[in-house]
């Protein structure tokens, strides 16, 4: 019998896979609230599988707690910094994630989302009228920014990023500039992409979205000297990893006026939205900000799909198969 740990529940169809494999046995943590650190190394004992969730932290000390039995921690996430792959790697333990169209299409989305609620002010004009503060048509009431012909520079042009070129280029007509580790010919060529270093698309373009891993090398990618690069007009969209930017160096650029203003998905924090809380939460009083609970891919279609693909990878394991999404060689 296999023992599998769900340290959440996660939506039906992979559980439904699951279960319909008799040597598999479920245990799932069933609230929807990330689960005490305390409860996690109390819960993985004796487990043979860990499907994780990306709140939670897969360190050495759960490895261990699991027991030498632990062979593979699925997480249910595309991400995978909170998985220790060092840890996992030493004790034989095999890492999958969680990938897949579905997720490129809501994150996507949800990036042309943030930039459209900035350039058109969606949610202070939302709030403005709300509180009756509307009395009338006039020529300069809460005037935007258009975003067709804008620049719209992306760094990280992984299959997110490719993804939201894909949808502004053809359906809005933007000039795509980008950064990544590697230059793209054939994105060149389709979308008549240019490659600028990172400080040089940050001073073109208009609308800045990120799109990178959250590794030692991309922690605070974006800080004081990048913010100061950037326009005074221009708007900074973030639905990779929170600490990919420097939130205590954003929140003061944002004050001061230095950039337009930023579309968040992630926080530096979380889930606090502020490292500094005692500073009362200086995000969430800016109005040209728009922040989101980390929600970027949450569609039924796409939390579905995640789900199916941890199942997969599970199941491709168990009958000595290398699953499809394994990270650790």
């Amino acid at each position: 019998m296999t023992k599998i740990f769900i340290t959440r529940d996660i939506p039906d169809e992979g559980i439904k896979m699951l279960k319909k494999r008799k040597s598999i046995k479920l245990d799932i943590y069933n609230k929807d609230t990330k689960i005490p650190r305390r409860e996690l190394l109390k819960r993985v004992r004796g487990c043979d599988i860990i499907l994780s969730i990306l709140t939670e932290k897969i360190d050495a000390k759960v490895m261990d707690a699991a027991g030498p039995q632990l062979k593979m921690i699925a997480n249910y996430a595309v991400g995978f910094n909170n998985v220790d792959l060092a840890a996992a790697k030493e004790r034989g333990i095999v890492v999958t994630n969680a990938p897949g169209p579905e997720i490129v299409e809501s994150v996507a989305e949800h990036a042309i989302a943030l930039i459209f609620a900035l350039a058109h002010r969606v949610v202070e004009t939302d709030k403005f009228t709300r509180a009756g503060k509307y009395h009338g048509w006039g020529p300069k009431l809460l005037l935007g920014s258009d975003v067709s012909g804008k620049t719209l520079g992306v760094i990280g042009t992984g299959r997110i990023g490719k993804g939201l070129i894909k949808r502004m280029y053809d359906g809005f007509g933007v000039k795509i500039i980008y950064n990544n580790i590697s230059r793209d010919k054939a994105l060149e060529k389709k979308y008549k992409a240019k490659y600028r270093t990172k400080m040089q698309l940050l001073k073109e373009a208009d609308f800045v979205s990120l799109h990178v891993p959250l590794l030692d090398s991309t922690r605070h990618l974006i800080s004081t000297k990048e913010l100061k690069a950037m326009k005074k007009t221009a708007f900074l969209i973030n639905t990779s990893r929170g600490p990919v930017i420097d939130e205590l160096a954003l929140t003061k650029a944002l004050k001061r006026g230095e950039i337009g203003g930023a579309g968040l998905d992630v926080y530096e924090c979380e889930p606090l939205t502020d490292c500094n809380p005692r500073d009362s939460y200086q995000l969430r009083k800016l109005s040209n900000v728009v922040l989101t609970p980390h929600t970027a891919s949450a569609t039924v279609e796409t939390r579905q799909a995640m789900s199916r693909v941890a199942a997969k990878n599970i199941l491709a394991f168990l009958d000595g198969k290398r699953p499809p999404n394994r990270i650790t060689k």
